[in-house]
C-alpha cells in the first residue's frame, strides 16, 4: 500500500497563491513526507513566502527549488522535484489549486491494487453542475487522437482514465523512473505536459485511476503571458498535441493519422461556421464578427498544427537538459 508521498508545487511568479496552497497542504488528514516548491520566478517573492512554512512547527518539511529555466517551463519545474524522489508517490498540485483536507489520503487509498501506476484527482472550480458535466467521460483519450477533460465532475466511485489533469495528479515514484522520468516538450502554455506522462504510464501497461474524493480547488491564476483559451492558448494546444503524439506513440500510430485528418475537419467545420453566422447576424459588424472569428479559429489551428509538426521532427526535452544539470 502506498503511505508515503513528496508533494511537488510548480510555480512562477505568484507568491500568494504559493502561500494559500502550502496552507492547505498543511491542513492534511494525511500529511507528506515533504513538499517541494520549485519557483522559477525571476523574483525572491516566492522564496521568501516558502521560508515562512521551512521549519514551522508541526508543518512538513518544505524545501525551495530553482528552475532558472523561467516561464513556461512547467514540465521542467516538475522534472527539477521529483527526480531524486524516494517516497512511495510523487504528487503534483498546481500553485493555484487548494487541496481539501483528504486530498493526499483520497490519492494514497486508489493506488490498490498494484497495477495503478498514477492517479488524479477532481478539480473543482466550483462551478454549478459541474460535477455531472461529462461524468462518465473522464480523462478519455479517443480513437481521433483528441482528449477529454471533464475533471470537475464527480462519478461517485473511483473509475479507469487515459489520462490526467496536472493541476492534480500523482504517479508511483518506482513508475515515474521506469519510464524515463518527466518529459518537457512542451512550450508556451505548457499544454498536453501532463497527458504526456500519463500516456507513457498507461503504454508501460499500467492503469490509471480517477479518483473524485482527491478534491481541489482550481482558483485558474493568471497567465505568465496572455490569457486562459485565448489564441495563444489555442495556437500551442494544437501545437503541443502533435509533440505529444509524436513522443509518446510515434509517427505510425494511427492516433496521429486521424487526428490530422480531425484536424482538417475542424478547420472546415469553424469556416463553415463562420460563414452560416453571416446569414444568422442582423448587423454587419455582427457577420463581419462572425465571419473573422471563424477564420481567425480555423488558421490559429492550422498554424498550430504546422509549428508542431516541424518541432517534431527532432522534439527537444527541456527535462532531460534540467535534469542532467541537476544531478
Amino acid at each position: 500500500m502506498a503511505r508515503h508521498a513528496v508533494v511537488v508545487v510548480a510555480t512562477y511568479r505568484r507568491p500568494d497563491f504559493v502561500r494559500t496552497c502550502l496552507e492547505h497542504l498543511g491542513r492534511q488528514t494525511l500529511a507528506p513526507e515533504r513538499i517541494v516548491v520549485v519557483d522559477a520566478s525571476p523574483d525572491e517573492l516566492t522564496h521568501a513566502v516558502v521560508d515562512e512554512f521551512i521549519g514551522a512547527a508541526g508543518f512538513p518539511d518544505v524545501e525551495y527549488r530553482r528552475n532558472d529555466l523561467g516561464a513556461g517551463t512547467l514540465a521542467a519545474s516538475r522534472a527539477i522535484g521529483s527526480f531524486d524522489a524516494t517516497e512511495d508517490v510523487v504528487a503534483f498540485i498546481d500553485d493555484d489549486a487548494y487541496a481539501e483536507p483528504q486530498w493526499l489520503a483520497e490519492l494514497l487509498d486508489a493506488y490498490e491494487p498494484d497495477d495503478v501506476g498514477a492517479v488524479g484527482g477532481r478539480a473543482s472550480n466550483d462551478r454549478p453542475g459541474e460535477e455531472l458535466e461529462g461524468h462518465d467521460r473522464i480523462g478519455r483519450f479517443l480513437p481521433n487522437g483528441r482528449l477529454t477533460g471533464n475533471f470537475g465532475a464527480d462519478p461517485g466511485r473511483v473509475v479507469d482514465a487515459d489520462h490526467m489533469l496536472g493541476a492534480n495528479m500523482s504517479v508511483r515514484t518506482r513508475v515515474l523512473t521506469e519510464i524515463g522520468g518527466i518529459h518537457d516538450f512542451y512550450p508556451g502554455t505548457c499544454l498536453r505536459e501532463d497527458s504526456d506522462l500519463a500516456l507513457r504510464v498507461r503504454k508501460a501497461g499500467y492503469r490509471i485511476v480517477f479518483a473524485p474524493d482527491a478534491v481541489v480547488l482550481h482558483v485558474a491564476g493568471d497567465y505568465a503571458k496572455g490569457r486562459r483559451f485565448d489564441r495563444r492558448y489555442r495556437f500551442y494546444g494544437a501545437r503541443n498535441h502533435i509533440l505529444l503524439l509524436r513522443t509518446t506513440l510515434g509517427w505510425s500510430d494511427p492516433h496521429m493519422t486521424r487526428y490530422l485528418g480531425s484536424v482538417v475537419a475542424g478547420v472546415g467545420r469553424e469556416a463553415t461556421t463562420g460563414v452560416r453566422e453571416w446569414g444568422a447576424k442582423d448587423s454587419l459588424r455582427s457577420r463581419v464578427r462572425g465571419v473573422g472569428g471563424g477564420v481567425v479559429r480555423a488558421s490559429t489551428d492550422i498554424a498550430g498544427t504546422f509549428v508542431g509538426l516541424l518541432a517534431a521532427i527532432r522534439p527537444h526535452d527541456r527535462a532531460r537538459q534540467v535534469n542532467e544539470t541537476t544531478r
